[in-house]
């Protein structure tokens, strides 16, 4: 989702880091004053890295249509059941097994069908880290499970892309109304056409918008480096 050269400031790299994370906030508080207040006010927002690979995959796909709570809740618990996080063990749970654990039919399916894809080869996650991002997003949307805010949030949290904006991100769309001093919350048209001024820091804008959330809601913790 990169849009090319930036307008002015560092150029990003493939893959953010503290440092360049650092830098593209710099660069989004000079070109955008409301930006600018919420930097002032909360300071760089956190990384909030991911390993990518599989487990990441999973987390993602339990975190729809919930809240981030519950989904690192019921993660936990599926890890702490089935040993460890690995396509193996959850291809051997089988949908019903993933059940007993606490999934909904739908997202035990998905689960499932991931690990299914990854150990027959199908799907090959290094090399969609590695590769150019549209071929690799390609390839993500064909796994069922994954759609567009799923892709985005993996490419922008796991695979660290500077310029991604996850499409119909609903925390974001919140932000953006009281950063933005909107009468409502902007449609997923309207978030694509605000965040693109933001090119080719909509990661990093994004991270900031997300901390802004949180700390209107009592819920930001200021951290960085690894979950």
């Amino acid at each position: 989702m990169s849009t090319g050269s930036p307008r002015g400031g560092v150029q990003p790299p493939r893959r953010l880091t503290l440092e360049t994370l650092g830098a593209g906030a710099r660069h989004l508080a000079v070109s955008d004053p409301d930006l600018a207040s919420v930097l002032d006010r909360l300071g760089e927002p956190p990384l909030w890295g991911r390993n990518p690979g599989f487990p990441t995959l999973v987390r993602i796909i339990l975190e729809q249509q919930v809240s981030l709570a519950a989904a690192r809740t019921l993660y936990l618990r599926l890890v702490r059941r089935l040993g460890g996080m690995t396509p193996e063990a959850v291809h051997a749970a089988g949908v019903g097994g993933l059940r007993d654990f606490g999934l909904t039919r739908q997202k035990a399916a998905y689960c499932h069908g991931l690990a299914s894809r990854v150990l027959d080869g199908r799907l090959d996650l290094a090399a969609v880290a590695r590769g150019a991002d549209d071929a690799g997003r390609r390839l993500l949307l064909g796994v069922p499970g994954l759609g567009p805010w799923s892709i985005d949030i993996y490419y922008l949290m796991a695979l660290r892309r500077p310029d991604v904006w996850p499409q119909g991100d609903l925390a974001l769309a919140a932000a953006l109304r009281d950063v933005k001093r909107l009468g409502a919350a902007p449609t997923r048209v309207q978030q694509q056409a605000l965040a693109a001024a933001w090119a080719p820091w909509r990661s990093v804008a994004a991270r900031v918008l997300w901390a802004h959330y949180l700390d209107a809601r009592g819920q930001y913790r200021p951290r960085s480096g690894i979950e």
